[in-house]
Formats: structure tokens, C-alpha cells, sequence
């Protein structure tokens, strides 16, 4: 007996031993893959010595003799800080995430080849100018340089994602980062869900179904059926892949429809007499965030602002003459045709002349721990098929079809990468115009702020649709009738949409282009309408209002409709007893008529809002739509206003069709209202007052890799309290899961203003930490100053970066390797 104690306690004792060491040995290795700041290399593909120099809040700013110098060391201090996200980025959009992530990212892989994002990059990068082209092979070669480093040195393989996922870093090429752009582009865009959920709601509900979806002054639909004569539609969901999980992707979600805001005031329009301008960009809540922070100091520029890793260019920031922001225009960049397949030839469909043959080919996706899958990619002349697992599209797409995809994304002819580096050249608004008038996709509003004014534009490309077309592209169309496909691509016409002194893009500007409508996706008319009266509510504007409207959480939503729905509803009957459910309601009620409307996260009314709000539309919906209505679990104010003002009689929808009475608005207000407070009674106890909606809108910033695995998921992710909502200005829209129906979905990731009266007065500030390393101290330092609203300042003096720095990168040439030693990306 004692013998076997005594071996137990050894084996306990070596267990142990052995556990520790392993833990010293992760430790140890994934510290490794931490850069040193205040290291000096020697590389091949510089011309001269460049610095980086990391200020306090860990942005680099470069100081380069030569364009082609900096963009190499953006390059390097991309891959420094954010490899691992970069590589993610790259594996998204060139459909190669199984690789890693094994099975359940083969859907997002097939979706990924389908669109053909990898192959569309490869064929824009030969119409891009040299500088750019320049651009890109110096930013390839300075992200490799720095993989190289890594494996000489052994630094940890260069982030610790690598130790758990099998990922061989390829090196980069200079496509890899027209690549991203193609993702951004594609998250920036919300069509294809859109379509395909304008047609369901037309099968489901062919005579009020639109009530849920029409923006102001839309058009009437035709109904779906009456499109496809004779052939029945399918009537289930795919139940397929609508999103790509935070756990796969994470930073960029195809056609989720990425907002952000943009806004200026000329001179005599700000207190300093000079411009100013706003801009935030929408993101996933990840760590680290898509947006990284970072200033080049080079011969054509000197320029500070928002990039995303794997791209070199600042999409938003300032120089000390020029001031820019763009805003995803939201136009209708894209849709679905329905392709009639060929009865027993899966390889024709029929064309405008008869039956013709699909273009096919065939593509290997790796999976992880699982066998390769074989995929054939096919394409009309309309564009890509996609699959009918993707968007619900098996749940309209009639039998014996197929769905083709028809986006500005996929023209081989896109220069927004040339334009992006234009305008960082660029001296004033006129020369930043130009270079954005060959601007691809998506397409964007451009805001420019120079000290001559101000200005906002349209740029990019927009699809050319006949007025004869069946659905103006707002619901999926036969691909084989001519008036219902493509007549080309045009450069959006460069109209300025200042007016007063101001410039704002909250709204789709102009309506139009020629005689057509450019979409009806745009942002919500509340939203918009709070912008305008908060600019043009002050005679003249400053930095700290500009701050202040960028950070602006009363939702116009609650103020528009708490009101409507509640008109019968408030101060009726006599006080109820304490305790009881009346007495609940009576003081939700009270509470929400002193409320003006802030989403503040230390407040009960929000709380009490959005669960009132989101049990109403559920028995709105629920019993016209049955299974669809889980598709409306995100709030549309636009529907509910409609139902009750009874615009067009679509007061019918709060009759309960299965219940012999006949329902009123009020009776499901005040049913809805006592649901939610009987499930926020069952969360948060029964003291109406003690609720606080920063302890439901919690977000969760999650690490795509290390956040869903125990344990390392406590270091990597970061939870905090969001105040804002989906309406307000501070954007913070609800995931709206069963089971997560109140956590932020995304946000407003990245805030800057820029000041050119003062300009080492503008500011910016991301969601998280410049390091995409969870063991750095720059990992999730600027994310608390983000949520509370502070900012870092954003100047160009090279001593105030100096001498609050955290390191300084000294690059030097490498005699023995030509700054030429660089090439093209090989051909597909």
C-alpha cells in the first residue's frame, strides 16, 4: 500500500512538473512572437534608412525618403502587429478559411470561390497606375521581409494563433490586398439578403409583405410568383449560411452591410474658422478590430488615419491640407437573376438565343482533419451561381433554376485601390476628386475638407439598369429576359451634396443617377433626420460638437414611435398595488414618458424600449408569416410607424388572424409591453427601476480563434457595456438571437474629426488596441478609452511622436539586395 502511495505522489509530482513546463514553454514561445520596438533590421527593398517610430498608444508613424520605402514599412509594421488577422482576412477572401478551421468553414469557403474574390483581385491589379502598383509590391515585400524575420529569429512563429492553428504563412502578393478590398467591398453591401427576403416576404404575404421592407417613396413590387408563370417557388427556408460566425471570418461578413457616418462643416460654418470633418466606419466587434491606426511621412504625402491591415492605404484620416472620410453609399451594387437550367444538361441555361453553356470550372477546398471537397464553380453571363445554401436562396429559386449573381464587386476594371492612394497624394479637394473618379466598389461618399471648403461626392461604379426592368433590382429576376439584366457600368456622376455650409451622409445622395433610383437599402430616415437637426441645429460647429454627434445615443427610433404605440396607454387607471404586474407596467410607463431617448447603458428605458419594441413586432408578424417571421428578429421602426399610423391600411397586421376577435394596435402595445416585462421580470428581478440596459447590451469583442476556446477565451475576448442602439448616431445594432437578443452586434469601431484650423487638434480612436497580440499591453488598451468615449490625438509633429514614444523600428538597406528585388503576382 505504501509502495502505491508512493508512486502516486511521483506521477502526481511529474504530472505536474510536466504541466508547468509546458505551460513555461506556450508562455515563453507565444512572448517571442511579441515584437520588439526598438529593434533594427537589415532587409532587402528599401532604398534608405526608414523609421518607425510607435507613440504611446502604439501607432506607427513611418518617416520614409522614398513612397516606396513607406509603404514597405507599412507593410512590416502590419505584419508586426495584426499577421494573424491579416492572414484570416486573406483566407476569407480567397475561400481558404477550412484550411484551418476545418468543416464548418467549408460553406463560407464555397460562397468565397463562388464569388471568385481572389481571382477578380488578380485581374484588377493590371489596370492599376504604377505608383500603385508600386505601392502594393513594396507593402507585399515589407509584409514578407517581416515573415521572413520571423523564421530566421524564431519569433514565435509570429503570433500565437500560429502554435494552435496549421497555418503555413505563404508570403504575401501584391493581389492578396486587392483581395481584402474585394471582402470589404462585399461586406459594405446588403443586397443579396435583401432581395431574397423581399421575395420571401412576397410568397408568404404577396398582399401585405412589403409593409415590412418599403423605404419611403419605394416603388410597388410586383408579385414574386407572377415573375416565374406556371413554375412553383419553393416555400422553406434553406435554413443555410447567412453569416460567417465571429469564430470563422470575424472582421469582415459578405453582404452584411457595413454602415459608418460622414459629415463636415465648411469655415464660416465652425468656431475656428476653418473646416471640419467627421468620420466612423462600422465593424464586427472583434479583437483586434478590423481598423488599425497608423501615419506616412513620404515625399507625395504626410497623412494619418484608419487602414485595414493587409491594405496600404488610409481610407479615412488627414494630411495638413486635406481632410477625407468615406461612407459606404449602400446604392444597389448588386442582383440576383434566376437561371433557367436545361432539363437533363446541368451545364446549359438558357440565354437570350436559346441554350448555351454555362462557364464551369473546378476548385479543391482543403478541410482540416476531414477530406478535400471538389466544387464546380459555374457562371452565365449574368455572373456567378451561387449556391442555394447561401442567403436562403434555395427558398426562392424555382425548381429546376439556379441563382447568378450579378455585382459591381466582380469587375475586373476596379481602381479603388489607384483612387485610395490619389487622394492620400492628394493636396486639395479638387486634385483628392480626381483621383476618386475612378473609384470601383463599393461605391462611397466622399467627404472631402480642404481650407477652401468642403465638398461630398458620390464615386464608384454603378450598375446600368433599364426602366423596364421587372424589380429595379430590388427583388431576384428571370436572368434570360433582356430588360432585366445589366446594360454595363458607369462612374457615378460627381455631384456636390453640400448645402448650407454642411455636408452630411447618412441619407443615399444623389436620389438619383440619370432617371433611376440607386437603391432602397439605405440607412433609416430616423437616423438620417437626427444628423441633419444636430448640424443644423447650431449656427456654427466645433470640434468638441462634431465629438459630441459622433457619440450621440438618443435613438430617433424610440423618440418616433414610443409615442405612437403608446398613446392609449399612458397614465390609465388608478396606481396599482407595489408588487403587482400593473403596478410593472404603470411604472415601465412612466418611466418611458419622462425618457428622452437615450440609449444610456446606466438607464432602464432602453431596456424596457427594445424588449417592448421587439415583442410587438414579433406579434405583428408572427402569425401572417409564421417561420419567416425568425428573419425579423432586428427592429424595423419604418414597419412599425407604417402599422400605426395605418399608412395604406397596414393596421391590419395587428389582427391575430387565428383568434375569432379582432385585434387593435393598442391591445397588442399593451399585450407586448406586459411580455416584456414579464421576461426582463424573469432576467432582472421584478424593480422595474433597477434594470440597466448596459447589463443586456453587453458586447462581446471576440478573438476569431482564441476567443471560443476555454479558458483562452478569458484572455483574448473582452466584454464591456455599450451604450447606443440601432438608430442612434453612436450605432450599436442588437444581434437579436433568441438567445442573445440584446448584444451588439457591431459598432462604430472606428471614430476620427479632424480639424484643419488646428490640425494636431483632430482625433481618432479605435475598438481595441493597435496589437492583434493578446499578451500586449497595446492589446485592449484604446478599447475602454473607446467605449467611454475619449479619443487620442492625431498629430503630424515628428517630435511629439518621438518624444512620447513606446520604440523606435530602425529599417536599413541591405547593400547586398536591390530595393528593385520585387515581382509581379504570377499569373491565374
Amino acid at each position: 500500500m505504501l509502495t502505491l502511495f508512493r508512486w502516486t505522489l511521483r506521477l502526481t509530482i511529474g504530472l505536474i512538473i510536466v504541466l508547468v513546463l509546458a505551460a513555461v514553454l506556450v508562455w515563453y514561445f507565444a512572448m517571442r512572437s511579441l515584437p520588439d520596438y526598438n529593434a533594427s533590421y537589415r532587409v532587402g527593398g528599401i532604398g534608405a534608412e526608414v523609421e518607425i517610430v510607435r507613440s504611446t498608444d502604439n501607432v506607427p508613424h513611418i518617416f520614409a525618403e522614398s513612397d516606396h520605402d513607406a509603404f514597405f514599412a507599412l507593410g512590416l509594421a502590419h505584419a508586426q502587429d495584426r499577421l494573424f488577422q491579416m492572414t484570416t482576412l486573406r483566407r476569407a477572401a480567397k475561400g481558404r478559411l477550412a484550411e484551418i478551421y476545418g468543416e464548418r468553414a467549408v460553406a463560407f469557403d464555397d460562397l468565397a470561390r463562388r464569388l471568385g474574390l481572389g481571382r477578380v483581385a488578380r485581374e484588377s491589379y493590371a489596370v492599376q497606375d504604377e505608383q500603385t502598383k508600386d505601392a502594393l509590391r513594396a507593402y507585399a515585400d515589407g509584409v514578407n521581409q517581416w515573415i521572413g524575420i520571423v523564421n530566421e529569429q524564431a519569433l514565435g512563429r509570429g503570433a500565437p494563433e500560429f502554435f494552435l492553428l496549421p497555418d503555413d504563412i505563404s508570403y504575401w502578393e501584391p493581389s492578396d490586398s486587392l483581395a481584402i478590398l474585394k471582402l470589404y467591398a462585399a461586406a459594405t453591401s446588403r443586397q443579396i439578403p435583401a432581395e431574397v427576403l423581399r421575395a420571401q416576404l412576397s410568397i408568404a404575404a404577396p398582399e401585405r409583405g412589403q409593409d415590412i421592407v418599403a423605404s419611403l417613396g419605394e416603388p410597388a413590387l410586383p408579385v414574386y410568383s407572377t415573375l416565374f408563370p406556371n413554375v412553383r417557388v419553393g416555400s422553406q427556408q434553406s435554413g443555410g449560411a447567412n453569416e460567417w460566425p465571429l469564430d470563422l471570418a470575424g472582421y469582415l461578413t459578405p453582404f452584411s452591410g457595413m454602415s459608418a457616418s460622414g459629415f463636415a462643416a465648411e469655415a464660416q460654418r465652425t468656431t475656428a474658422g476653418q473646416a471640419l470633418l467627421a468620420n466612423d466606419a462600422e465593424a464586427a466587434l472583434t479583437m483586434p478590430s478590423l481598423w488599425y491606426l497608423a501615419r506616412l511621412r513620404m515625399p507625395s504625402a504626410d497623412v494619418i488615419g484608419a487602414t485595414i491591415p493587409g491594405v496600404p492605404a488610409i481610407l479615412s484620416g488627414r494630411s495638413a491640407q486635406l481632410a477625407w472620410g468615406v461612407v459606404p453609399a449602400q446604392v444597389d451594387d448588386a442582383d440576383i437573376h434566376i437561371e433557367e437550367i436545361q432539363p437533363g444538361d446541368s451545364n446549359r441555361y438558357r440565354g437570350l438565343s436559346g441554350w448555351q453553356d454555362l462557364v464551369t470550372r473546378r476548385e479543391i477546398i482543403r478541410v482540416r482533419d476531414a477530406p478535400d471537397r471538389s466544387i464546380t464553380l459555374r457562371a452565365t453571363e449574368n455572373g456567378p451561381l451561387l449556391s442555394g445554401a447561401s442567403y436562403d436562396l434555395l427558398s426562392v429559386i424555382p425548381s429546376g433554376h439556379a441563382a447568378s449573381l450579378s455585382w459591381t464587386g466582380l469587375s475586373a476594371n476596379d481602381r479603388t485601390m489607384s483612387a485610395l492612394i490619389g487622394i492620400m497624394s492628394a493636396q486639395d479637394r479638387d486634385s483628392a476628386l480626381q483621383a476618386g473618379a475612378i473609384w470601383g466598389a463599393p461605391a462611397m461618399r466622399l467627404t472631402l475638407a480642404d481650407r477652401r471648403g468642403i465638398s461630398q461626392n458620390l464615386v464608384g461604379l454603378l450598375p446600368q439598369r433599364l426602366a423596364e426592368h421587372a424589380t429595379l433590382g430590388r427583388m431576384p429576376t428571370p436572368g434570360w429576359i433582356a430588360t432585366n439584366r445589366w446594360q454595363g457600368l458607369a462612374q457615378a456622376e460627381t455631384q456636390d451634396a453640400t448645402a448650407n455650409g454642411l455636408a452630411r451622409s447618412a441619407a443615399v445622395l444623389p436620389p438619383l443617377q440619370g432617371d433611376l433610383p440607386l437603391g432602397f437599402d439605405g440607412d433609416t430616415a430616423l437616423r438620417e433626420g437626427r444628423l441633419g437637426r444636430l448640424l443644423e441645429g447650431r449656427e456654427v460647429h466645433s470640434r468638441d460638437s462634431f465629438i459630441d454627434m459622433q457619440l450621440d445615443v438618443v435613438s430617433p427610433a424610440a423618440r418616433t414611435l414610443l409615442p405612437l404605440i403608446g398613446a392609449d396607454l399612458w397614465f390609465t387607471g388608478e396606481p396599482a398595488a407595489p408588487g403587482t404586474p400593473e403596478r410593472q407596467r404603470q411604472d415601465a410607463l412612466r418611466l418611458l414618458a419622462e425618457w428622452d431617448g437615450a440609449m444610456s447603458e446606466h438607464l432602464p428605458e432602453p431596456l424596457i424600449y427594445a424588449a417592448w419594441l421587439a415583442a410587438l413586432q414579433e406579434r405583428l408578424v408572427r402569425d401572417d408569416l409564421g417561420p419567416l417571421a425568425d428573419r425579423f428578429r432586428a427592429l424595423r421602426p419604418g414597419f412599425i410607424e407604417r402599422v400605426y399610423r395605418n399608412r395604406n391600411g397596414s393596421a391590419a397586421w395587428c389582427d391575430i388572424r387565428q383568434s375569432a376577435a379582432v385585434e387593435t394596435c393598442p391591445t397588442l402595445a399593451r399585450q407586448a409591453l406586459d411580455q416584456a416585462i414579464y421576461d426582463l421580470t424573469e432576467r432582472y428581478g421584478p424593480d422595474v427601476t433597477s434594470w440597466r440596459w448596459g447589463d443586456a447590451h453587453e458586447a462581446v469583442q471576440i478573438h476569431p480563434a482564441l476567443g471560443p476556446i476555454p479558458r483562452l477565451g478569458w484572455i483574448a475576448n473582452l466584454r464591456q457595456s455599450l451604450s447606443g442602439g440601432d438608430t442612434t448616431l453612436a450605432r450599436a445594432p442588437q444581434l437579436a438571437s433568441p438567445d442573445r437578443p440584446y448584444q451588439p452586434a457591431s459598432a462604430s469601431a472606428y471614430r476620427g474629426v479632424y480639424d484643419l484650423a488646428d490640425p494636431d487638434n483632430s482625433v481618432f480612436i479605435i475598438a481595441s488596441g493597435q496589437s492583434g497580440h493578446p499578451f500586449s499591453r497595446h492589446y485592449d488598451d484604446l478599447a475602454v478609452r473607446w467605449r467611454r468615449g475619449e479619443y487620442i490625438t492625431m498629430s503630424l509633429d515628428p517630435e511629439l511622436a518621438r518624444a512620447a514614444g513606446v520604440g523606435t523600428t530602425h529599417l536599413y538597406p541591405n547593400a547586398s539586395t536591390p530595393a528593385e528585388n520585387h515581382s509581379d503576382p504570377p499569373a491565374d
